[in-house]
């Protein structure tokens, strides 16, 4: 008898034990959960490389996605796009978009995609960031573009959410998009989004006047771009995986075919070197 009652003594502690174990780890699984932040990608693409790149983060994080679009779709033609866009941006009149799907309330982190326009983001964007309180959020912004943007599409995104908290963004050049998987993988696991193993890259060192050599790859890289006419005084050089980087600043020289047009002034241009490959920049900011 003395037996039969210490089993049960036994049992009842061995369920209990299991039972409280059960209980600690569902609560630490919730607790994974709460943690883990609601990431949306939010986009405006015309052309379609901006929603290339919404879609590579959004299959990466398996995160959520929608798209902004415009009531009125902007033509596709290149210079009817420029002047609707330019008399936007002039007059203050943003197109009119269609009503965002999801709840952007529900999200923690805000992907906000664009193509870059005028040194900013497109006008849709503006439309929704003047409809849309992102106020406590953060935003990620990433963006594709002919040379550059994403810095100063940046600032202007700090200035009209100054309640939100601005992460490092992410930009690509529309001429570059084989690459963008590759460097969107990069991206979001060196700022954490992404778990794996990634190269943490080494700062620039100070930079010197450039080589015979050195001008060379400039040239090589931006000489077949028609809206830069440039060249290269001082470099800093760094080695990346597979290959070498270079970040050029540069200063504009007279166009012969724009008498008129002055300089834009300084400009720094980063250029990447692949192994085996040609030069090619990567984006550049005025």
């Amino acid at each position: 008898m003395k037996n039969f009652k210490m089993m049960l003594v036994l049992a009842t502690v061995t369920l209990a034990a299991v039972s409280c174990g059960s209980r600690q780890e569902t609560s630490k699984n919730e607790a994974q959960k709460e943690e883990t932040p609601k990431m949306l990608v939010l986009y405006y693409s015309q052309t379609g490389n901006t929603k290339a790149v919404a879609q590579e983060i959004a299959t990466k994080l398996g995160a959520e996605m929608d798209e902004i679009i415009a009531v009125e779709p902007y033509d596709g033609d290149f210079q009817a796009t420029i002047e609707r866009g330019r008399k936007e941006l002039e007059e203050g009149v943003f197109p009119e978009i269609q009503p965002i799907k999801v709840d952007v309330a529900k999200y923690d982190v805000v992907f906000l995609g664009y193509p870059i326009w005028f040194g900013t983001y497109a006008p849709p964007v503006i439309t929704f960031l003047n409809q849309v309180d992102l106020s406590g959020k953060k935003i990620v912004p990433f963006c594709t573009f002919g040379s550059g943007g994403l810095e100063s599409s940046v600032k202007d995104l700090v200035e009209a959410e100054p309640e939100a908290e601005i992460l490092p963004g992410y930009g690509v050049r529309a001429a570059r998009l084989e690459a963008m998987p590759k460097e969107v993988d990069y991206f979001l696991k060196a700022n954490g989004f992404l778990e794996g193993e990634f190269v943490k890259l080494e700062d620039f060192p100070e930079q010197h006047p450039v080589s015979e050599e050195e001008a060379a790859i400039f040239d090589a890289a931006v000489g077949d771009y028609p809206m830069m006419h440039a060249q290269a005084k001082t470099v800093a050089v760094r080695a990346i995986p597979d290959g070498t980087e270079y970040l050029f600043t540069a200063v504009d020289l007279p166009r012969e075919d724009r008498p008129n047009m002055p300089p834009a002034g300084e400009m720094q241009v980063y250029v990447t070197v692949p192994e085996g490959e040609a030069p090619v920049f990567t984006k550049v900011i005025r």
